[in-house]
């Protein structure tokens, strides 16, 4: 049985905060270092009028959505985390949050990647920067959160 009440929904709430700082960092040097990728005229259409309503750099309400979705996925992480960390391989902090990091990279940091891959025309060289990203972004999330939530 699940047991909500022993989670401590502050240290899970700031995590988020953090997650969605974090993110937005590794997502932002992402973004510098492929932005001939993104600049590439023939991929223009692929974009969502989110990011790109018109030609130019994306509006701030993207970076609104990107944090909020950044929020929304930290607490998720967080919470997950703290109901399965006794379950989490790993007897120091540091192993447990890479070990839960690199659980969730291949739970759906990859999955994403070959959908995106199948579904999406972009160069392969930009969805698998946006993988190693992820992959960044959980592992270092990871030993955060299991520093916090131990």
């Amino acid at each position: 049985m699940l047991r909500l009440n022993r989670i401590n929904w502050w240290r899970v709430v700031v995590f988020a905060v953090i997650w969605a700082v974090i993110a937005e960092v590794v997502h932002t040097i992402g973004a510098i270092l492929a932005m001939p990728y993104y600049l590439m005229e023939e991929y223009f259409p692929v974009w969502s009028k989110v990011m790109m309503p018109a030609a130019g750099p994306p509006p701030a309400s993207f970076y609104v959505y990107g944090i909020v979705y950044g929020l929304i996925a930290g607490f998720l992480f967080a919470l997950v985390y703290n109901i399965i960390k006794d379950s989490v391989p790993g007897r120091s902090v540091v192993k447990k949050g890479l070990a839960y990091g690199l659980m969730v990279f291949a739970v759906a940091g990859l999955p994403v990647s070959f959908t995106l891959y199948l579904l999406i025309n972009l160069p392969c060289v930009l969805i698998l920067a946006w993988a190693v990203e992820s992959l960044v972004i959980y592992l270092v999330n990871g030993m955060i959160v299991a520093k916090l939530c131990k």
